[in-house]
């Protein structure tokens, strides 16, 4: 017995029946460290793309040794860094919070990456224009820069929230339960594995299509077209 259901394997279709509910909870935990991740992954790429391409060397030459340690290092190392050693240090944080943390850190650094192509795209003459206009360097970054760098960079930036959506299972090492572990733990009650990794499969399946889906949406409607410039 598990979660309160009983497993009857003499029928598959039944049993997969009586175990998506489950897979649903699990599938809602993914969806959930997908998203929390992507979103700590999208803003900090941007603060370190924005401190990567700072003139001065004293700021650029940090950010790119921290990003360069994020690409090289696997994210089961960068999460038990933050499971295990980070309370050493007095700070605690929940399992999800965690696992969610650190995808969002490890992707950070491809992202900024993604940032830094799109912010190059932009013409030089549009940030000379806004200086021209006495524009402020952040308000033109925040609001001519940025806003025409981020359409172009949609593509990028959907293909690492399907990345981030497919590293979540390597989260169940801090015992959380994602939907694969949720469907290893049926399994190894149920002696039954072929049935609730199918499920998976097909879950997984689904998001992705949805994700992709909605990235090809976003980057036919959203304007890719400067903006014009007003004193």
């Amino acid at each position: 017995m598990l979660f309160g259901i009983e497993w009857n394997t003499a029928n598959d279709w039944v049993f997969a029946w009586s175990i998506l509910p489950i897979l649903l909870r699990g599938m809602v935990v993914t969806i959930q460290a997908t998203l929390l991740g992507f979103l700590v992954g999208a803003v900090l790429g941007l603060v370190l793309a924005a401190l990567k391409s700072a003139r001065l060397r004293l700021i650029a030459w940090p950010a790119k040794v921290f990003t360069e340690f994020l690409r090289d290092t696997p994210l089961l190392v960068q999460l038990f860094f933050l499971y295990y050693v980070l309370p050493e240090y007095g700070l605690v944080l929940p399992a999800f919070l965690t696992g969610a943390l650190a995808l969002g850190v490890q992707y950070s650094a491809y992202m900024s990456e993604v940032y830094r192509a799109g912010l190059e795209s932009i013409t030089h003459g549009q940030t000379e224009a806004a200086r021209a206009l006495d524009i402020s360097p952040l308000r033109t970054f925040g609001v001519i820069i940025l806003p025409q760098a981020i359409p172009r960079i949609i593509p990028a930036l959907g293909n690492y929230l399907v990345s981030i959506m497919k590293d979540v299972p390597v989260l169940s090492v801090v015992a959380i339960l994602e939907m694969l572990n949720v469907a290893r733990i049926i399994g190894d009650r149920s002696f039954n594995y072929m049935v609730p990794l199918t499920m998976v499969g097909a879950l997984y399946l689904i998001l992705t299509l949805i994700a992709s889906a909605g990235v090809r949406y976003l980057d036919t409607h959203l304007p890719k077209r400067g903006i014009p410039l007003r004193g």
